[in-house]
């Protein structure tokens, strides 16, 4: 008898699981078929999700790649109101252009001290349009205050990028970095 018992529990178990994935694979399959999802958009899904960790990982790196190779040739970088527009004005963003010259009179300004740090990016919303495509991340900066410190989060934000395939590498189109809600205009 113990064994019968032992027996019904394990093909009601074995039931009740196999009913469960069929739930799973329902609803997997409805949410799929309503965002079309094919096998080369998952793919172009996990490229673009990639770029944007290089391109995090990128900072703080003792040896980098230009920030403005991740970028489309008439990419655009928005940090909150400026603009640069074409790889050589994102690079100058980021210090690889020309210094500001400084005022007359005026010192100029005493390089900074160069501290590792890290970056996460986290919540990746990413929408792909063929050769096109969206993304929405949240990332967040932990470094130190100086050498030797524990990191501690120092700037968290929202980033919107549109997207675009060039010889078969996503490249970031246009990246709006800063902003709490989508840029004016908008489509995911």
């Amino acid at each position: 008898m113990t064994m019968t018992v032992i027996s019904l529990r394990r093909q009601l178990a074995a039931g009740a699981a196999a009913a469960g994935l069929c739930f799973i694979v329902m609803t997997s399959t409805a949410a799929i078929a309503e965002d079309t999802m094919t096998v080369q958009s998952l793919i172009d899904r996990q490229l673009i999700l990639d770029q944007i960790t290089r391109y995090y990982y990128n900072f703080g790196k003792e040896t980098k790649a230009p920030e403005s190779s991740f970028y489309a040739e008439d990419g655009a970088l928005i940090l909150g109101t400026r603009r640069y527009d074409g790889r050589e004005a994102i690079q100058s963003a980021y210090g690889g252009g020309a210094r500001p010259v400084p005022a007359a009179g005026e010192a100029p300004a005493a390089p900074r001290e160069r501290i590792p740090f890290n970056m996460t990016v986290d919540n990746a919303l990413i929408f792909v349009h063929g050769d096109t495509a969206t993304s929405q991340v949240i990332y967040t900066e932990y470094r130190p205050e100086k050498k030797g410190d524990p990191v501690r989060m120092t700037v968290q934000g929202k980033e919107f990028a549109t997207w675009v395939k060039v010889k078969g590498q996503w490249l970031y189109k246009a990246r709006y970095v800063g902003l709490s809600e989508p840029p004016a205009g908008w489509k995911e």
